[in-house]
């Protein structure tokens, strides 16, 4: 028999979303099967699967070990083993230096590398998830236990070489309110970069943006295509600083809304691509490789719960990358 009570990072979930999460390799059919027949209970009493848990309800799972070892999964089964393997350990160091902005009891904003993923992309991958875990880890404020019930993540993506600000949610709390405040368009996110030719004034781009998934590549159009594959965009820019002799501007890109590759796209549909975007038109210059792109602040706004007053109002800033200073000292 297994016991699980309920914690902070699991309340409000419904009772059978939390055991579909909890035992993966199990269908929905027969986890409500086994709830019929009180082969899982909730606080000693049969349960339908709909309920809201709570912080101290108790599931008790009355599995085989070899059952239960089925349904969990190859990668939880025992939750007292350590869940990162020496391999693992190397890959995440080797992720390179991920600097901590900001941190609280809900969530922790860092300034990601490029070159690295914000999230896998296949099973093999090591991302800034991976790293999260790790590092919370490493402080014992999560434990394999804990990890079985509730996994930290990412709350923000940003393309594998672009750099800079990401939001990360240690909490149920930090995630659920960090994520409707992205999708409410509530964060105020401001990018730095460097396009070629000279812009001057500061402008609001609108237009209609498809990604195709096979060529992992976005299109614009400015005038609505009437097509339902394509999504409204906006990009605002304000112009910093001109390099006269390579003929290149250092913008501030404020993104309204957000879609993929969607300020990389947008800005090479007016012809001042990024440079090093290679993908939409960029110029190679400087020994760039991949797009100078980085998420440099973020401004949180004022009307938050009582749980996220310290970063009520404020304005974090992910120091630039050493190469924007090759073209910009200023930068």
């Amino acid at each position: 028999m297994k016991e699980i009570v309920i914690g902070a990072n699991q309340i409000d979930k419904r009772l059978d979303g939390f055991l579909k999460a909890y035992l993966p390799e199990a269908s929905t059919g027969f986890i409500y099967k086994m709830l019929r027949k009180k082969n899982i209970t909730l606080n000693g009493k049969k349960a339908s699967g709909t309920e809201k848990l709570k912080v101290g309800d108790k599931i008790n799972i009355f599995f085989s070990d070899e059952t239960f070892e089925k349904f969990k999964g190859k990668s939880n089964q025992d939750s007292s083993a350590e869940p990162f393997t020496d391999k693992e350990i190397k890959d995440i160091n080797a992720l390179g230096n991920i600097s901590v902005i900001y941190e609280d009891n809900n969530i922790i904003l860092v300034n990601k590398p490029s070159g690295v993923l914000t999230q896998k992309a296949t099973p093999k991958d090591v991302s800034l998830n991976e790293w999260l875990i790790y590092y919370l880890y490493s402080k014992n404020e999560v434990t394999a236990q804990s990890l079985d019930t509730y996994r930290p993540s990412v709350c923000n993506r940003l393309d594998r070489n672009t750099s800079g600000l990401v939001i990360c949610a240690k909490s149920l709390l930090g995630a659920r309110t960090m994520n409707k405040l992205l999708k409410d368009r509530n964060v105020d996110k401001y990018y730095r970069t460097i396009v070629s030719g000279n812009l001057k004034e500061p402008v609001r781009l609108t237009g209609f943006l498809y990604k195709d998934e096979e060529k992992n590549k976005v299109f614009i159009k400015k005038e609505d295509p009437k097509d339902d594959r394509y999504s409204y965009i906006e990009t605002y820019y304000q112009p910093l600083l001109y390099n006269e002799e390579n003929d290149l501007t250092l913008l501030e890109v404020k993104l309204i809304t957000g879609k993929p590759h969607q300020i990389r796209a947008h800005l090479a549909s007016i012809s001042h691509p990024i440079i090093g975007d290679v993908k939409y038109g960029g110029r190679k210059i400087g020994g760039l490789r991949s797009q100078l792109l980085h998420s440099y602040r973020l401004k949180f706004p004022n009307d938050l719960p009582e749980e996220f007053t310290s970063i009520m109002g404020k304005e974090y800033k992910a120091e630039l990358p050493e190469i924007f200073g090759k073209f910009f000292r200023e930068g």
